[in-house]
């Protein structure tokens, strides 16, 4: 069993944490490999569903989104009924087609404040994609280019104030460190080393 196949079934043992559904936070600064990390977590899962925050995020509310999250995705999962909500175009500048994401046994959010202080208590599991900000962010400008760049800046100015208001790293039950075999992960809870 491959190190990320073993992690996914030791996700799996968890007790559920919300509802019938062990949540699980994937976050980290925006560039640092969290889309990517929880869709290879996703498939050892078996094809866990996965909530991309982006998706509920707009360019007025890049971190507002605490309501639309509890009323469309963890409230009804807490009651064991399928999420409901409506993706964001960023392109389009307005929200889609509902979208349905039904209870699974582990459902994966991933996006910058996943591990929001709102959202802990629902968690059975907290992963930083352990990349600093300015790496991520250099990351993530390659990526996106040169087009996004006035964008690029007023987000890292927004991400910075999000975290120094509602730090997710010093909760995080392990850090995720990518490396070219794979993944490491240091576990926690980090918060107790602190």
């Amino acid at each position: 069993m491959n190190d990320l196949a073993l992690r996914a079934a030791r996700l799996s043992a968890l007790p559920p944490s919300c509802g019938p559904v062990r949540l699980v936070a994937v976050d980290g600064h925006a560039g640092s490999g969290k889309s990517t990390f929880a869709g290879r977590l996703a498939a050892a899962l078996g094809g866990a569903p996965v909530l991309h925050l982006d998706d509920l995020a707009t360019h007025e509310e890049l971190f507002a989104w605490t309501g639309r999250l509890r009323e469309q995705v963890t409230g009804p999962l807490s009651r064991g009924e399928p999420a409901r909500y409506a993706p964001y175009d960023w392109t389009a500048r307005a929200f889609g087609p509902v979208r349905t994401l039904e209870p699974a046994p582990v459902v994966l959010i991933e996006g910058v404040g996943a591990g929001r202080r709102a959202l802990r208590p629902l968690l059975a599991r907290l992963l930083w994609m352990d990349l600093p900000a300015d790496a991520s962010w250099a990351r993530g400008r390659r990526r996106d280019g040169p087009a996004l760049r006035s964008f690029w800046d007023g987000w890292t100015a927004a991400e910075t104030a999000h975290f120094a208001a509602d730090p997710s790293r010093p909760w995080a039950d392990a850090l995720v460190q990518q490396s070219p075999e794979g993944y490491t992960w240091l576990e926690g809870p980090l918060r107790q080393r602190r």
